[in-house]
């Protein structure tokens, strides 16, 4: 398993874990939600203060999240720009070959080679 793989995991996890956490907070009122009519519901049975637990592991997940996001990009396979090009510099000669394409050939078709003309 190579590093990239790991770190897809990792962020992979750490995602589910901020949904899960931001699922798992009560609303604290003046959101999306109040804006349509939803407000004077929601604070009469709502929590008006989110725990500080809850919280502060959304921003440290968050952080996480996107550190994570940027130092995966150093662990992509052939990112790096370590191996220049030999076409660029001219040094790699190509060849070709010819390329061929099935025939159809019937039996009739075939001739011994004294038989060519």
């Amino acid at each position: 398993m190579n590093t990239f793989t790991i770190f897809l995991i990792l962020i992979i996890l750490v995602s589910f874990l901020l949904v899960v956490v931001v699922m798992v907070q009560n609303p604290k009122g003046g959101g999306l939600s109040s804006s349509f009519g939803g407000g004077g519901t929601q604070q009469l049975g709502g929590v008006k203060k989110t725990t500080d637990f809850l919280d502060k592991s959304t921003w440290a997940l968050a952080t996480l999240l996107l550190a994570l996001i940027l130092a995966s990009n150093f662990a992509i396979p052939g990112a790096g720009g370590g191996q220049e090009s030999k076409v660029i510099n001219g040094s790699e000669t190509t060849t070709t070959a010819p390329v061929t394409t099935p025939l159809e050939v019937d039996a009739d078709d075939i001739a011994a080679p004294d038989d060519a003309e």
